[in-house]
């Protein structure tokens, strides 16, 4: 079984579940928009011209600058930023592996470190499984809801992508300021790249909510190892192993139970569903890239609080930017002035947010990689479970098995790369966990 074989397969199935992948509940169905200009294909295509609007005159500076060597003709004030923007502080060291090493923690007791586990793992299910419910409560409900009065939706999901985003650059901005960081060597515009499609695989994440069950977004989630294999081979040249094309099978018939065993919505239609499919393969996709690039800059020996920080500059820019052009912030922000319980809810979604990166990072550098995937599986798990409970959506027998088997084939991805790793044989780089959310 090959990458393409896969990827096929996965298409196919997903393809032929359309009709039921807006299951989940009426209230997990947008209504119809009252313009095409509130279609989420006319907001996607909004949201990228403002994004191109700082895209294209940056790339043009660079290729300016780099065209005329300005790192050996220039002078003057402003040659220390352009000098840290267009051309890096240190040359790029490309044979070193573009992943975080992990620190041997010290000799420490089975029970100080059992205790240390315990602390990771309940921080990281404490924070993610909050901003799982908190992200289906935000979009799928209304506010300001009375007797007489339906309430109303917040439909702009750049806003809250600019909300979380501005707190984990706080965050990692107070971070590197009080911890001793690595010498800082990557172009500053490079981070631009990560920046975007980061930008737009949160957007799609938050607009697939009004149009699929949460469970099914978790489960597309989970899929996404098939596209980004594929983006690994376009990007980074990496080769793959038999044991990882059999997981990705094992989790393509998985999703595919799930998908199947849902039987259709009265209140969905095909294009409803079919602006759910397509929003989650776009943020399959973006985020697939967004890992692999992010890969390539650990070239430049960075920490990954520094790559958090890069990405988060440049992701406030570019939604600030666009958000202004089309007069979107101030109707943000007015909207939070109405409602109150929306405020707390979008400030309780970037508490999480940025507090589950850093223990990402604190579990990673304690545990290695291999625990840190264990947690964060289970936790998807947990996810379901929970958003079933609160929410409603129901799971078939099959339907269950579909998300057993998309688990255990996770959990033995863990294993074959520990296995892999007590052989002496090179492991597979695990995907990169900044800004996964």
């Amino acid at each position: 079984m090959d990458a393409r074989l896969c990827t096929w397969w996965w298409a196919v199935v997903v393809l032929a579940a359309l009709p039921s992948l807006g299951a989940g509940g009426e209230k997990n169905l947008e209504a119809p928009p009252e313009s095409w200009t509130q279609l989420w294909f006319f907001r996607f295509l909004v949201n990228a011209a403002g994004y191109a609007s700082f895209m294209v005159p940056g790339y043009l500076l660079v290729q300016y600058f780099r065209r005329k060597n300005y790192l050996e003709t220039g002078r003057g004030l402003c040659f220390p930023l352009v000098k840290t923007c267009v051309f890096g502080n240190e040359p790029k060291a490309p044979d070193e592996v573009p992943l975080a090493a992990r620190t041997e923690p010290a000799e420490t007791s089975p029970t100080w470190q059992a205790l240390k586990l315990l602390f990771c793992a309940s921080g990281l299910q404490v924070s993610y499984l909050t901003w799982g419910v908190l992200q289906e409560r935000v979009m799928t409900r209304s506010y300001g809801a009375t007797a007489t009065s339906p309430g109303e939706r917040f439909s702009d999901s750049q806003f809250l992508v600019l909300m979380n985003r501005i707190l984990a650059l706080m965050v990692a901005g107070v971070y590197c300021i009080l911890c001793k960081q690595p010498r800082h060597g990557a172009p500053m515009y490079r981070y631009s790249f990560a920046s975007l499609s980061n930008v737009l695989s949160s957007w799609c994440q938050y607009e697939a909510l009004k149009f699929v069950s949460f469970p099914t977004q978790v489960l597309a989630k989970a899929s996404k190892v098939i596209p980004v294999m594929l983006m690994g081979k376009l990007v980074s040249r990496r080769s793959y192993e038999h044991w990882e094309y059999l997981t990705a099978g094992l989790i393509s018939i998985g999703v595919s139970m799930f998908l199947l065993s849902s039987g259709p919505e009265p209140h969905s239609s095909p294009a409803t569903t079919l602006s759910g499919l397509i929003l989650l393969a776009g943020y399959i996709a973006f985020d697939s890239f967004t890992s692999n690039w992010q890969d390539a800059l650990f070239a430049y020996k960075m920490s990954s609080v520094q790559m958090m920080f890069g990405v988060n500059l440049f992701s406030c820019l570019f939604t600030v930017g666009s958000l202004l052009e089309q007069g979107a912030l101030l109707e943000g922000i007015r909207f939070m002035g109405r409602h109150s319980e929306f405020a707390a809810h979008t400030l309780l979604l970037s508490i999480c947010s940025a507090c589950g990166q850093l223990f990402i990072f604190y579990t990673i550098g304690q545990f290695g990689a291999a625990i840190f995937t264990i947690i964060m599986t289970l936790r998807q798990a947990f996810a379901i479970l929970l958003s079933c409970l609160l929410y409603g959506h129901t799971v078939t027998v099959v339907g269950g098995l579909g998300v057993a088997v998309v688990f255990a084939a996770l959990l033995l991805r863990v294993y074959a790369r520990g296995r892999l790793k007590q052989r002496g044989k090179k492991a597979v780089p695990v995907e990169s966990s900044v800004q996964k959310v």
